[in-house]
């Protein structure tokens, strides 16, 4: 058996664009930008983005473009597809993208939950206080480079 996976956490480098397959379903577009950051041999901190063409299609191409915008954080779960055409000028192209199977949203900013907020009914009544908000918890990576020798197992 072969397999086509690709997972991918990163940010949307563009607002979703949705368009309509002669079918009649939905097909959303846009891109996503991951990072990842090491240590070069002088021990200087090295960074770089790669960025991925994203498609998904039906119920999934219509809550990503409903609910996401440049910058929003999303997981992607999905297969690598290259699909080909030919240009106005007959010269074939080329574009390689992952075909959304599953996602997630990532927190939104302000810690409102991933569907715009929260709903009418559970919002605090006028004049009573609101409970402080409780911050995000945040991962800190260790800035040394851990020595794979140093693993008991």
């Amino acid at each position: 058996m072969y397999i086509n996976k690709a997972l991918i956490y990163g940010n949307l480098t563009r607002d979703p664009e949705m368009k309509a397959l002669p079918s009649g379903a939905s097909v959303t577009s846009f891109g996503v930008a991951t990072n990842r950051t090491w240590k070069d041999k002088n021990g200087v901190k090295q960074e770089s983005v790669d960025f991925h063409n994203v498609v998904a299609f039906g119920k999934a191409a219509e809550l990503l473009h409903q609910y996401c915008r440049k910058g929003s954080p999303l997981f992607v779960d999905g297969r690598i597809q290259t699909r080909s055409w030919d240009d106005k000028e007959g010269k074939k192209q080329y574009r390689t993208e992952i075909v959304v199977e599953n996602f997630q949203f990532g927190p939104k900013a302000g810690g409102a939950s991933a569907f715009g907020g929260s709903s009418g009914a559970a919002s605090p009544a006028k004049g009573k206080s609101e409970a402080p908000k409780e911050e995000m918890q945040t991962i800190e990576y260790p800035e040394e480079d851990i020595n794979p020798d140093d693993i008991p197992f």
